[in-house]
């Protein structure tokens, strides 16, 4: 498991803090930037640079997205049954971060032997987005596994958890919300995501340069490939908590995505006047209405990661507990605006941040499930299998995505929504598609999520779990 001095050495004094901060700015800082950017904005960069239309563009990221999610799971394997020189997990933050680069300065490339051509182009952005997913995922599992490789104090996970969440809100708020004026000052996208790119170099190396797999034991030479998969799902007590990672996700993704609908076709309506606005005034109030809306929304998630999370898992302990209480207070809000989300503005505002603060944090809590999840394979198995676990939670959490982003648009269809109305003529059964869509929806996922963390299935291997670290620190003479 590691050498044993060195262990020793570190262990005396903890995490060291620019391992915690190179962990922390690695997959959520400037690649969380790239992300976020790609999220907003790629869509309409592929239409109007190179040509695509808006449904070549669907066909395209369905079928990246269905790749995406396949991967994990090879990725995960792949970790998992290899022992590079360097590292079973950090031998992947050498190189991928350079390909991140490349792909960056591909992605947002315009090449002249794609022009006249739409296939050559719809092949072209096909490929160069597929290479971006399978890239995430070759840094983005390594990196979850390298965590519980390193230390196995609940409360030193927790903190680095905690701070490499605050800084993917931070990352993905400015992003998300100045890129345009970014692209501005550095001349492109593509000069903003290589810029963006080679930080992530510099994070990722000095992630490596600062960890070490003190906790990984041999590889087992009669467990490789595929049927480690079959030593994670074989386990009960894993597909609830499978469960939570993907209603997570879909948690999170309804919060944001059908927040714009709500402001723009709930509380913009109910806020303007037009007997007696003039266009000038009419436009201002439109502009007004959703970015303010949108502004508390995004406050509310950077104090959600930044302040109150850290505090939830200091006052209880573990990630489970936090998940408990944060969802009964979602609900909560979530319920009183499911009835009021009509009344006055400022007040659904108000209503909706602290909805956003106590809810935003549900999609980085369950990342301390990980480190459970870790824990109890590693019981029941006597198998490290942190890459296979980390893979699986991502698969879990792609298929929330998935859901959210044809969810939110089927909702709304069947409520009869239509862009074709405008802001002000959607029938009544739109705008109840979009209240429901905005605080139904995330209310009873939210329910889900919290019964099934009242009834956590790996709560009770606890102690089991807490022996078997105090054998394995004993094993490295701690």
């Amino acid at each position: 498991m590691g050498n044993q001095n060195p262990a020793k050495e570190t262990k005396k004094k903890g995490l060291s803090t620019a391992f915690t901060w190179f962990h922390a700015t690695s997959v959520n800082g400037t690649a969380m930037a790239i992300a976020a950017t790609i999220a907003s904005y790629f869509s309409l960069y592929v239409q109007n640079e190179i040509g695509i239309t808006a449904a070549q563009l669907a066909v395209i990221l369905f079928i990246c997205s269905l790749w995406d999610a396949i991967n994990d799971p090879i990725m995960g394997v792949v970790c998992d049954s290899i022992n590079p020189r360097w590292g079973r997990y950090r031998t992947w933050f050498t190189f991928t971060p350079i390909f991140l680069l490349v792909d960056m300065f591909l992605l947002f490339s315009n090449p002249g032997f794609i022009q006249g051509s739409t296939m050559a182009k719809c092949v072209y952005v096909c490929v160069s987005y597929m290479f971006y997913g399978m890239i995430v995922t070759a840094y983005t599992m390594p990196q979850m596994a390298i965590l519980p490789a390193m230390t196995l104090d609940d409360a030193e996970r927790n903190s680095v958890v905690s701070k490499g969440a605050a800084v993917c809100a931070l990352a993905f708020t400015v992003a998300s919300t100045f890129s345009t004026q970014l692209v501005e000052i550095f001349g492109s996208y593509r000069n903003l995501m290589c810029f963006y790119a080679v930080f992530a170099i510099v994070s990722f190396w000095g992630l490596y340069k600062t960890s070490e797999e003190r906790y990984v034991m041999p590889k087992d030479p009669n467990a490789g490939g595929l049927k480690q998969l079959v030593y994670v799902f074989r386990h009960k007590e894993i597909w609830p908590v499978m469960l939570t990672w993907c209603l997570a996700s879909i948690s999170y993704g309804f919060m944001f995505t059908a927040s714009v609908y709500y402001a723009s076709y709930v509380l913009l309506p109910k806020r303007v006047d037009l007997a007696t606005m003039d266009e000038a005034t009419l436009g201002a109030t439109i502009g007004s209405t959703i970015s303010v809306y949108m502004g508390f929304i995004s406050v509310g998630a950077l104090i959600s990661m930044m302040v109150l999370m850290p505090i939830f898992l200091r006052k209880f302990k573990t990630g489970y507990q936090a998940l408990i209480v944060s969802q009964i207070l979602t609900i909560i809000c979530y319920v009183i605006l499911l009835f009021t989300g009509t009344a006055n503005f400022y007040y659904c505002c108000v209503v909706s941040f602290i909805a956003t603060a106590v809810g935003s944090m549900v999609n980085a809590l369950v990342n301390v499930l990980v480190n459970d999840t870790i824990d109890f394979i590693l019981l029941k198995e006597g198998k490290q299998l942190n890459g296979i676990v980390s893979s699986v939670k991502g698969f879990a959490q792609k298929c929330g995505t998935t859901i959210t982003s044809s969810g939110v648009l089927a909702i709304i269809a069947i409520g009869g929504f239509s862009t074709d109305y405008g802001y002000f003529d959607q029938p009544a059964s739109a705008t109840t598609a979009v209240i429901i869509s905005r605080f139904a929806i995330p209310a009873v996922v939210s329910a889900i999520i919290l019964i099934v963390m009242l009834f956590y299935p790996l709560k009770k291997y606890f102690p089991e779990i807490a022996a078997m670290k105090e054998k394995m620190r004993a094993e490295q003479g701690e």
